[in-house]
């Protein structure tokens, strides 16, 4: 049975589509045309596995992340023509993060396009590896139908260019984590270790679990979280936090 999207669905996608402001010609005469071919493709990418379709994100999830990759290698290229090589990585590292597709996916409302199996949908936990995952699938989507990354750059060097801003003057608050296990490398110490506490059974509670952040055996954190991941997540930052400032209070005196 070949694979179709229903009118009503189309409507809605291509109003979701609209909602992006991506200011592309080519863009547009797609989303125009109605064309079923990409309909097909962007419905691909709005299903999650867990809804248990014929078709879902993965594969277009995996498509995104190489041209999120050039596309944010191309935003740094043209706006910081005389930044390092290794600034760039570091960079576009948390331009490209799981993180920050998140707060992209959130601030297009993401989910409420998303198709999704029950349980995910009750899961509160995946809710933000859910959302990062359609949101790079829907960048895989959008160059498979354009066949250019000229429209992903349309769409995202306004966000880029917010971020960015904020990611050089505290390049810790996207992927903490990241940055603090590569400032453990470049000062020859061991990788920092995560203990957790599972402190209650309640799903949803703020403060389930306890996160202790070890660096060379000394406490630099404690953090709570509705999940470890996130409990990890907020100790990566304090920890990095107090490190970055104590380095800008020295670089000052």
């Amino acid at each position: 049975m070949g694979i179709s999207v229903k009118e009503e669905r189309a409507k809605e996608i291509i109003l979701f589509l609209n909602s992006l402001n991506i200011n592309s010609e080519r863009f547009r005469k797609i989303l125009k045309e109605k064309n079923s071919k990409e309909m097909i493709i962007f419905e691909e990418a709005l299903t999650h596995s867990s809804a248990n379709k014929n078709i879902n994100h993965e594969k277009l999830e995996f498509f995104g992340d190489a041209a999120l990759r050039l596309s944010a290698s191309q935003f740094i290229d043209k706006n910081f023509p005389n930044m390092s090589v290794g600034k760039r990585s570091e960079l576009r590292a948390q331009l490209v993060s799981d993180e920050w597709l998140t707060k992209l996916g959130k601030s297009i409302n993401l989910e409420k396009i998303i198709n999704i199996g029950p349980k995910a949908t009750g899961d509160s936990f995946s809710r933000d590896t859910i959302i990062a995952e359609i949101t790079e699938a829907l960048i895989g989507a959008l160059y498979k139908c354009c066949d250019s990354i000229i429209e992903i750059n349309f769409w995202l060097d306004k966000y880029w260019e917010e971020d960015a801003k904020i990611i050089l003057i505290a390049p810790y608050k996207f992927n903490a984590k990241s940055s603090l296990q590569e400032w453990c490398q470049e000062r020859g110490l061991n990788l920092p270790v995560y203990v957790i506490k599972e402190l209650t059974t309640e799903h949803g509670d703020p403060k389930r679990f306890l996160c202790k952040l070890y660096i060379e055996n000394e406490l630099k954190a404690i953090s709570h979280g509705k999940s470890h991941k996130i409990a990890e997540k907020t100790a990566a930052v304090i920890a990095y936090e107090k490190i970055y400032n104590q380095r800008t209070q020295t670089n000052s005196n």
